[in-house]
């Protein structure tokens, strides 16, 4: 965490699709803070491994992979594949990996002025004294529909019940995992998106940002 005492930094968590990225890209455009999204490690990790021929439940590799991940690969264009999306969750479920990129996430919230970081337990084990926590969700099957059109819009070929399936799999393996599982933090402030769009779903976050700030 910053050494400064009136670092902003924003943990966002919440399941796949719930509209937390989008969110936390806005939030850092509009306080003008670092954003990353930590999902991108997991799915770096899991690409490394398969461009090297390497098995995902090989963890040993995993390990290496995550230790030697570098801010580079982040911007690889095939991370965004619906394929990264399993494969990281998969990986994410490695005990050593998110060991590895647990440091890596930490320096990243701990530049001075803060920084917004989105993922599945910032406010839990990444950043657990952030000054502001939110737990995005929504239904899975509205999570499904927004999925479905953003890969529609890629031009990539799938179907809503695939997706459904995909992100309930998902989730029952995030929030099932021995380390770090899928939970709000006791002091997260929960927003639920199902029916709110994209802009009332950032008021409603900011808000909640500028009263922290305002204490």
């Amino acid at each position: 965490m910053p050494d400064n005492p009136n670092a902003m930094v924003i943990a966002i968590d919440g399941p796949a699709a719930s509209g937390k990225g989008t969110l936390a890209q806005r939030l850092a455009r509009h306080y003008g803070l670092p954003h990353l999204d930590t999902g991108l490690l997991y799915r770096g990790v899991a690409l490394t491994l398969l461009d090297a021929g390497a098995s995902l439940d090989d963890e040993a590799a995993a390990a290496r992979a995550a230790e030697s991940l570098i801010a580079d690969r982040l911007a690889d264009p095939r991370l965004r594949d619906r394929a990264m999306g399993e494969a990281a969750s998969r990986i994410s479920a490695v005990p050593a990996v998110r060991a590895a990129l647990l440091a890596w996430q930490q320096r990243f919230a701990g530049t001075s002025a803060g920084a917004v970081l989105d993922g599945r337990d910032i406010g839990t084990v990444v950043c657990p004294d952030a000054r502001v926590k939110l737990f995005i969700t929504a239904d899975a099957t509205e999570r499904a529909r927004r999925r479905h059109r953003e890969l529609e819009h890629r031009g990539e070929t799938t179907t809503l019940a695939a997706i459904l399936a995909d992100i309930e799999a998902r989730d029952a393996r995030d929030a099932a995992r021995s380390t770090a599982p899928l939970k709000a933090a006791d002091d997260a402030v929960r927003l639920d998106t199902t029916h709110l769009d994209a802009d009332e779903a950032f008021a409603a976050a900011r808000a909640v940002v500028d009263r922290a700030r305002s204490q």
